[in-house]
């Protein structure tokens, strides 16, 4: 598959998100991390966080709490069209997608099932009884694929604490699954696996956030290509 439409114009990327969940309850931070089943086209057999892209039922399902306004005002930064809803999709990409690949379910169970979830995937959240809740996001990075690459995807890594996870369905993640194996693993370790450049990355700047407190106030690197050139800037 080439990296390009059939004009020879770069493929554009679609927006996605992914959610680092993190246990901070024993001596040393961990990370929840899926390696990849090995016939994907995209990353086979790499370890990564749960995710992918943003689909428009994302934008109404329905959530407990609102983003943090530092992480959905950094969330909107240098896009098209910024707005709440759409900072608000992203977050709750990252939860369905982390759901659909491992089910685990972040949010609460305070409130019952939600009502009339969009079909698919976010029924199946809410058969679970567990709102998606959002007051516990926190935004990491961006990065954007570089040109050429078989899929391009404008991500978004978010940070959840591993007690925002209300539920988790068993057999979700098996040898036929899109993510065939899950493994918690201090976040030091991860960088020894079989990593994108990406994740490798997003791992620098989770332990960095972390000694910084998770400081929602703080900048948030973007990666991205231009012209060839690889830049690391500030939202």
């Amino acid at each position: 598959m080439s990296g390009k439409t059939e004009a020879g114009r770069a493929l554009r990327p679609r927006d996605a998100a992914t959610l680092i969940i993190v246990d901070r309850e024993g001596p040393e931070p961990r990370v929840l991390m899926g390696r990849r089943h090995e016939g994907h086209t995209f990353m086979p057999g790499k370890f990564v966080f749960p995710g992918g892209r943003v689909e428009p039922e994302d934008r109404r399902m329905a959530a407990a709490g609102a983003l943090d306004p530092y992480v959905e005002d950094k969330l909107n930064a240098r896009v098209q069209r910024p707005s709440p809803g759409f900072a608000r999709a992203i977050a709750l990409a990252a939860i369905r997608e982390t759901f659909e690949e491992t089910g685990i379910a972040v949010g609460v169970c305070d409130y019952g099932a939600p009502d009339d979830p969009p079909p698919g995937a976010w029924a199946r959240f809410a058969e679970a009884g567990v709102f998606p809740a959002l007051d516990a996001i926190d935004f990491l990075a961006r990065a954007i694929t570089p040109p050429g690459r078989v899929r391009r995807f404008d991500a978004r890594f978010l940070v959840v604490d591993a007690s925002a996870v209300a539920k988790r369905i068993d057999g979700v993640v098996n040898p036929d699954a899109e993510l065939v194996e899950l493994i918690w693993t201090p976040v030091a370790s991860a960088r020894d696996l079989d990593l994108p450049n990406i994740t490798r990355l997003a791992l620098d700047d989770l332990a960095a956030a972390l000694d910084g407190g998770l400081d929602r106030r703080r900048p948030r690197p973007f990666y991205r290509e231009l012209r060839g050139k690889r830049l690391r800037e500030e939202l």
